[in-house]
């Protein structure tokens, strides 16, 4: 079984105005592809071949079969993270959550900004479920990563991401990073998928 890449969950143009579909077309259609086609070169008649992706992540060593895999896993959980005519307002417990470990919704989209913003690196922005508390409960937290790493090699849950290697907004926005992460935060997250994973998050931590 090789490495698949996945259908996007929207037509490319549907991000528009936000990511334009020539942005798609390279990002999805050329990164994130390249990514999947080198973790399938690299896996082809090893121990690994037929490995599921999440288990070659946490388990590879560093090293560029590790980044290929990362970036494939990273990819794959940054287009289910936005939606066409997405923004707006979580509701449920997630929205709780975020209350309870940010002080509410917009203080979450202010530090999950900063935070992406301010990155240095080449990475992702995380809103992740850290079950390691000392109270059992859990609680949510925002962590960068830089280059391919991710939540998953440190234990984390991952319920949110966005990506701030420039391929993901050069051609639409330059170097202004802050003004793509404003469009991410604003008009494309998918509360839907984060609010899934933060169900599965609790059910696997209960």
């Amino acid at each position: 079984m090789t490495i698949q890449l996945p259908d996007l969950p929207y037509a490319p143009d549907a991000l528009s105005p936000h990511i334009s579909e020539r942005t798609i077309s390279f990002h999805y259609g050329k990164h994130h592809a390249s990514y999947v086609k080198a973790v399938n070169n690299g896996i082809a008649g090893t121990p690994d071949e037929g490995r599921a992706l999440e288990d070659l992540v946490c388990s590879l060593p560093a090293g560029g079969l590790f980044n290929a895999a990362a970036q494939t896993w990273n990819h794959n959980f940054y287009w289910q993270s936005m939606s066409p005519g997405g923004g707006g307002e979580p509701g449920g417990d997630l929205a709780a959550a975020l209350e309870a470990s940010f002080g509410g919704v917009d203080e979450f989209r202010t530090d999950f900004a900063a935070g992406a913003v301010g990155n240095f690196a080449s990475g992702w922005g995380w809103l992740v479920f850290d079950g390691s508390g000392g109270d059992g409960a859990g609680s949510l937290r925002i962590v960068q990563t830089d280059d391919a790493q991710t939540p998953l090699t440190d234990g984390l849950r991952a319920l949110l991401v966005i990506d701030v290697w420039e391929h993901a907004y050069y051609l639409d926005y330059q170097n202004a990073r802050a003004a793509y992460v404003d469009a991410f935060v604003e008009h494309l997250i998918n509360w839907e998928f984060a609010s899934a994973n933060y169900a599965a998050a609790l059910r696997a931590h209960a």
